[in-house]
């Protein structure tokens, strides 16, 4: 298995540390509002190399954290607690506005089939590791007092930046235009391990500590609860590209800092889900949910699927036309693996479960080529053995690719079933074809036409149909048709 590591910015043969397991973590929501479907592709992606990981034989642990206190609306320690925002903005409590957006975003996921991780940890949970890495980090001298808060000192390290290769001078002081400099700071990139020291009277949220009541700052977070967790090593940890400086960066200096030895072998970073505007995000444009997308009429899983038809490292752009391109494509799929007969008992096709796989698992080792894993599953439908075979071989792959192929699939046989017993008790016109309801529709005006002895009107019809590439064969109480 080849996956591609931001930190050495090459494809590299992925061997976990140890034998029995692979130790993985991914950066999880800030629980103030609703995750965009742009967030959400980072966890579909994540979830895929979880799945992917344990088909392939591996024992995984994943750990996820929910950011509940200390995320400021700045990712350089400025400006207000996106928690206490979020309670201002609702007029709840900050715990209330947790664990109701905590439970939306866990909603979400089971819409698109993101597996829960092993380890769910909101970061209001864990302020004893915090307290004790930051004591750690002042007595070696990696951080220092200023001002009421706590540092990490940046200057005690060889190489800060690991990500791209950017010079010192060329770090802004944060990472957002006008953000203020912090005075206390003694170089511009360190960054607040604890506040004790907040300008905002009324922060929800505080512990104490040794240096005072106050609150930790967002990066000793992941830190934290992956070694409360996953120990002093990591394999993999992933997250949306905009997580990596100075996130990652962040804790990566703190971890090895107070560890005193490389602690992550693998990162992996989503690139972002933009519109024809630019990068996706609450503040801006039509706030895009997953429920919003069931309002329009979407599946969630046909969202997954258009997340899976490009690479995780690829910019991703997102509009309705694109989507319904995906919409047009899951229905035709889903149609085609209904058309298939589940009362097959044959024997597996030994020969041809392994060459599928084999080319599955060749997609899927290649960085996570998802697009090439979806174009398998054309090649099972197209193989030629018989539908035992293809039906498991869908039901297998889908537990990594996660669209709900034979649910859906069961479902839609189920409905074509009833809908065809009501035509024939009704004496309707039954249309069968590969889940177009345009299609349908003319398809149907054909048949009245002919019921009605209007030949011309079925000649022309038939004519536009067969112009959009479509073929109509007339059936008892109905016609069947699909795409030539």
């Amino acid at each position: 298995m080849q996956l591609y590591n931001s930190a050495t910015h090459t494809k590299q043969e992925f061997v976990p540390n140890h034998p029995d397991i692979v130790k993985m973590y991914t950066c999880g929501p800030t629980v103030y509002h609703f995750a965009h479907i742009g967030n959400l592709r980072s966890y579909i992606m994540e979830d895929v190399l979880e799945k992917y990981l344990r088909y392939a034989g591996y024992n995984v642990k994943r750990v996820m954290n929910i950011t509940d206190v200390g995320h400021l609306t700045s990712d350089a320690d400025t400006g207000e607690d996106k928690m206490l925002k979020g309670a201002h903005r609702e007029h709840k409590t900050v715990m209330e506005i947790a664990q109701y957006y905590t439970d939306a975003f866990f909603a979400d996921c089971e819409k698109l089939n993101i597996k829960r991780p092993d380890v769910v940890q909101p970061a209001t949970g864990c302020i004893d590791e915090y307290i004790k890495i930051i004591s750690k980090l002042l007595d070696d001298g990696y951080a220092y007092l200023a001002g009421g808060n706590v540092y990490f000192d940046t200057s005690k390290l060889s190489k800060y930046y690991v990500f791209n290769e950017h010079k010192e001078e060329d770090l802004a002081v944060g990472v957002r235009e006008g953000v203020e400099e912090d005075t206390n700071k003694r170089n511009k990139n360190d960054f607040v391990l604890w506040f004790t020291k907040s300008k905002f009277e009324d922060q929800a949220l505080k512990w104490d500590s040794p240096w005072g009541v106050g609150y930790p700052g967002w990066h000793i977070e992941c830190s934290g609860i992956s070694m409360k967790y996953l120990g002093e090593d990591l394999d993999i940890h992933c997250g949306g590209i905009d997580n990596a400086f100075p996130h990652h960066t962040n804790e990566i200096a703190q971890s090895e800092s107070f560890l005193g030895h490389h602690w992550c072998n693998w990162w992996m970073h989503v690139m972002h889900l933009n519109t024809a505007d630019g990068k996706m995000s609450k503040s801006k444009g039509e706030f895009l949910t997953v429920s919003l997308l069931e309002e329009k009429g979407y599946d969630p899983l046909m969202y997954r699927l258009f997340c899976l038809q490009s690479h995780y490292r690829k910019v991703l752009v997102f509009s309705y036309d694109n989507l319904d391109n995906a919409k047009v494509t899951y229905e035709k799929l889903i149609a085609k693996i209904a058309a298939l007969d589940p009362a097959d008992k044959s024997a597996l096709d030994e020969a041809a479960v392994a060459a599928l796989r084999q080319e599955f698992r060749g997609a899927l080792d290649n960085d996570l080529a998802t697009a090439q894993a979806v174009t398998v599953l054309y090649n099972v439908l197209k193989y030629k053995t018989n539908d035992a075979t293809k039906l498991a071989m869908l039901a297998e792959f889908d537990t990594v690719l996660g669209l709900g192929l034979i649910d859906r699939a069961d479902k839609k046989r189920a409905a074509d079933a009833e809908a065809k017993k009501n035509a024939a008790t009704s004496g309707g016109y039954t249309v069968q074809g590969e889940g177009d309801e345009s299609i349908d529709e003319l398809v149907r005006a054909r048949g009245e036409a002919k019921k009605a002895k209007n030949f011309a009107e079925a000649d022309r019809l038939r004519d536009e149909l067969k112009a959009r590439g479509i073929e109509v064969t007339d059936v008892p109480g109905g016609a069947v048709w699909k795409r030539i």
